[in-house]
């Protein structure tokens, strides 16, 4: 019978692996991608670095252009105040240059009239007539030293006029060759600030680029934030799901469990009954002295009567009593009273031989965390189930819990979760684990997890609370 009900229950876990095994698969598919959405936001994240960061010497760039560019624009203003004071030089030069100009033409005009003036005199006799119409020789050499002082101011004056011209005009060419240098100074400063603002007009144009480029990369990375975080709730909606009917599975396998193992009971007990009826029969056959059987049934159920009435018991078929899959016997719905377990679960404990507290329960407990999650077993260390995980840590302290987690629900005392202290049972839909404090339980989860503390002891709907402590 056990090898029939262990072969059901095998069927019923890998009928509803088959099921789970497609919701797990797409799990991982989805971590798959999960890790790919992640290195491509590692890799966004990285490439808008470097675009920051190229940005950046762009901009040092620009700065430093901008710098110079502001220095060549220093230097032109003050070439264009020097070609100013040089172009007011050139024509004060000019202008004296014209002042020269106008005094050597009138004191060319005096000399012409005297050079006129002596030749009508005579030409070279007028010396001799002007000596010889003197009247004395003092009047001779007055006469001579005037005229001699007359040649020598106009040889001063052309002199002083002929030094005014050359002054000038090389004035003129100096003022205008240093013009004609800052010019070209001024031309080259004028180059290089058109340089300086082609080079920063396109390195504005490449900080511009980076810019839309570290936009776009940013656009990127919160797509690829977005789909991390749908892909992560996905997967925790999957895996919810998943351990959802893992454990659906293991509470249909119990059920249908105890249903066989019920029925196979009631048969085995039947087939016992119909067999010591039989057995009976043949006793109360009795034989004449030729060895042929007599009929006595009249007497025989008359007396079976008299006995049913004397005991006062009646009859029951072995079809009304069902069995679990430990061999308990079960009302016939396959159910157990709350009031009736909770009455032999008090007598129970008052029986029991228990010292420790809750805490001490709870630290035993999770010494065995991270040990395997087995179906239908008690072993703390080769694995167990919840329930088996649960009956075994509390046997330690000497506390006798049934074996399933439908009956560990009614076990001790019911309190309310706001109330809970560490030791109590945390009793679930098909599921039990062990309250640590702190919203904290340890429990054998399933296959995958095994036995293990989880944070929150409210992540299923909450059943019952019971203390056995």
């Amino acid at each position: 019978m056990k090898k029939r009900i262990v072969c059901l229950t095998l069927a019923l876990l890998m009928s509803a692996t088959q099921v789970v095994s497609v919701s797990a698969s797409r799990e991982d598919e989805l971590r798959e991608e999960q890790a790919i959405t992640s290195q491509q936001l590692d890799a966004t994240y990285s490439r808008m670095d470097e675009l920051a960061y190229a940005k950046s010497q762009l901009e040092n760039e620009i700065s430093e252009l901008d710098s110079n560019l502001v220095s060549v624009m220093v230097s032109i203003d003050t070439l264009k105040g020097d070609i100013d004071n040089k172009e007011v030089d050139i024509i004060r030069t000019k202008q004296d240059l014209a002042k020269a100009q106008k005094a050597r033409d009138k004191q060319y005009e005096n000399m012409k009239l005297r050079i006129q003036a002596l030749y009508e005199q005579g030409g070279d006799t007028a010396w001799f007539q002007m000596m010889l119409n003197s009247d004395d020789l003092s009047e001779l050499l007055t006469r001579a030293e005037n005229t001699q002082q007359m040649y020598e101011q106009d040889r001063k004056n052309l002199d002083k006029y002929v030094n005014t011209i050359n002054e000038v005009n090389n004035l003129k060419t100096q003022y205008e060759s240093d013009k004609a240098e800052l010019e070209e100074m001024k031309a080259s400063y004028e180059e290089q600030s058109y340089n300086l603002q082609c080079q920063i007009d396109e390195k504005k144009a490449a900080s511009a680029d980076y810019e839309n480029e570290i936009a776009y990369a940013q656009q990127q990375a919160t797509e690829y934030a977005n789909l991390l975080a749908e892909q992560t709730a996905e997967i925790q909606r999957l895996e919810a799901e998943r351990i959802a009917a893992e454990e659906e599975a293991r509470r249909q396998a119990e059920e249908e469990a105890a249903r066989q193992a019920a029925e196979e009971a009631a048969a085995e007990e039947a087939a016992a009954n119909a067999q010591k009826d039989e057995e009976s029969d043949s006793e109360d056959v009795e034989y004449d002295e030729d060895g042929n059987a007599v009929d006595n049934t009249d007497d025989s159920e008359s007396e079976d009567d008299e006995e049913s009435d004397e005991n006062g018991d009646d009859d029951t078929s072995s079809d009304d009593v069902e069995y679990d899959e430990y061999g308990n016997v079960i009302d016939s719905d396959n159910t157990v009273s709350a009031d009736d377990y909770e009455n032999e679960q008090s007598s129970s404990s008052d029986s029991s031989s228990y010292s420790g507290s809750g805490s001490s329960v709870v630290d035993y407990a999770t010494q065995f965390v991270g040990n395997p999650y087995v179906w239908g077993g008690t072993s703390l260390t080769n694995g167990a189930d919840c329930s088996g995980f649960v009956q075994s840590v509390y046997a330690n302290f000497g506390i006798s819990l049934p074996r399933t987690s439908y009956e560990q629900q009614y076990a001790g005392t019911e309190v309310s979760y706001a109330d809970a202290q560490p030791g109590d049972l945390i009793c679930y839909g098909g599921h039990v684990a062990i309250y640590m404090g702190n919203g904290r339980i340890v429990h054998a989860s399933n296959s995958v997890d095994g036995i293990k503390i989880s944070d929150n002891a409210a992540y299923r709907t909450i059943v019952s609370v019971r203390r056995l402590v």
